[in-house]
């Protein structure tokens, strides 16, 4: 579809018919739109749509590409229902107001997808192709979907739309590509020659509904032990880094999110994100912000100038006295000026794709290495002092939710390290009932924490009540 602005056009638009005129219009023609819409000249949606696309494109293109106000939506509703009434367009099984609202999803939507985009519940949609699309659901369960595009072109057309939002472009220069339709909507994209022709398009598109969880959820689902949620936040409210593993899916986000929840109004907080926030921190009381929080997000760009990467931001994160860093997820060089911060002695909170605690510790390293040269042993050494704690999260095969495992990273005084888990998820009873995966286990308490963990949550002002709460915890080890 034509993307021309109306300086381009040389035609000026015809007045926008006010919503009075509209109504007038609907109502005089209501006797007569039964009949109209189940004449035999009743036409294919696909031919109409191409030529209401031409009409719009070519008069009215500027607001297409600005059409996310509310008042765009309805000046562009209001010239596709007079376009349709003046040449008396019809559409099989379509009353005029289901054939406006499909037209207008399609030119200035995102077709069939926009109502899973922005519909609740949903935390990712992938378009195989243009003929395959999967919804996936907060509750783990993925389905797919009948419905799909018309066409290859149709599937990346749409995929062009969604990316419009976000300023990138999808071509044969440009194969792959990432981008975002908000600031909790993440798009990964593939096209041809990436993937075959026939295909269209393959896209992953990530929905983080930045959600309300409570502690009780997390318990009440299976996911931690009160004890197991007591002891990270503690962790991070006294200045102890800890970092969340997982692949995805496995609730990571979900957690780092809870636990920044429970920081107190006085701590500042910088979060850094990439590309789409999926935190929401501030909080307000009487309608004024309570809390110290400054949200930020990288910026892609191909003008390499322009582009503000997370280890850009977490430089300037630094002028800005935080309490508590978030980085979103370490996927890069970026791991190493997040663990320079750590050993400032910030409290840095992140996440990472890793399959278990102690393999989380060498994933860092290799990111490291990406930024700096220097040897295995050395950033072993710097990572395992910036993160004394890791957090290990798992999606079970029957889609729950688990934290497998919190280890600490104990520094003995000979500059070894030794691995003490702390808290771990027994799995009892593992076994398949009529096609469905039955997991029963338990979660329990490993050993306590290290002297050197005690003495830094003294130093750093932890009362001494809860203290020794944390510490009677390891009395009990399984």
């Amino acid at each position: 579809m034509s993307r021309k602005k109306h300086g381009d056009m040389g035609q000026q638009p015809v007045p926008v018919p006010s919503e009075t005129t509209e109504k007038s219009r609907t109502v005089s023609m209501a006797g007569n739109q039964s009949l109209f819409f189940s004449s035999s000249g009743a036409r294919e949606f696909g031919s109409v749509l191409r030529e209401v696309q031409e009409y719009i494109s070519s008069h009215y293109a500027g607001l297409i590409t600005d059409s996310g106000a509310g008042e765009m939506k309805a000046q562009i509703k209001r010239y596709i229902t007079k376009y349709i009434q003046d040449n008396r367009i019809a559409v099989s099984g379509m009353t005029q107001p289901q054939l406006v609202d499909a037209l207008y999803t399609e030119m200035a939507e995102f077709s069939f997808l926009t109502k899973y985009i922005f519909g609740s519940g949903i935390e990712e949609i992938d378009v195989n192709g243009w003929d395959d699309v999967e919804v996936q659901y907060s509750s783990g369960v993925t389905k797919k979907l009948d419905e799909h595009f018309d066409s290859p072109e149709h599937a990346v057309n749409v995929v062009r739309r969604m990316l419009h939002v976000s300023g990138m472009v999808l071509d044969n220069a440009s194969p792959t590509v990432l981008g975002h339709l908000s600031k909790n909507i993440r798009i990964a994209v593939l096209k041809a020659p990436v993937v075959d022709e026939d295909v269209g398009v393959a896209a992953s598109i990530r929905i983080v509904n930045p959600q309300s969880m409570q502690k009780e959820d997390f318990i009440l689902g299976g996911t931690a032990t009160e004890p197991m949620l007591g002891f990270l936040a503690e962790c991070l409210r006294y200045g102890v880094s800890t970092c969340v593993a997982g692949a995805t899916s496995s609730g990571k986000t979900t957690l780092a999110g809870w636990l920044l929840t429970t920081i107190p109004d006085g701590k500042r907080i910088f979060t850094i994100e990439n590309g789409s926030r999926e935190l929401a921190l501030v909080r307000r009381k009487d309608g004024r912000v309570c809390n110290s929080v400054i949200h930020t997000l990288t910026r892609d760009s191909e003008n390499e100038r322009q582009r503000i990467d997370q280890t850009t931001l977490l430089d300037m994160s630094l002028r800005f006295n935080p309490d508590i860093l978030v980085v979103g997820e370490m996927r890069g060089a970026e791991a190493n000026a997040a663990q320079e911060a750590a050993r400032t002695g910030v409290a840095v909170l992140t996440t990472i794709h890793s399959n278990s605690c102690e393999a989380t510790y060498r994933r860092m390293v290799s990111l490291c290495k990406r930024a700096v040269d220097m040897s295995d042993e050395t950033l072993m050494a710097y990572v395992t002092e910036a993160y004394p704690i890791v957090v290990f999260c798992k999606q079970l095969e029957n889609k729950a939710r688990r934290v497998m495992e919190i280890m600490e990273c104990e520094i003995l005084p000979d500059g070894t390290r030794n691995f003490r888990p702390l808290f771990r998820y027994q799995i009892a009873e593992n076994r398949m009932e009529d096609g469905k995966f039955i997991i029963n286990g338990e979660h329990g308490v490993v050993q306590g924490i290290s002297p050197g963990l005690q003495r830094r949550f003294l130093e750093n002002g932890m009362p001494q009540d809860t203290l020794k709460r944390i510490i009677s915890m390891g009395g009990a080890a399984v």
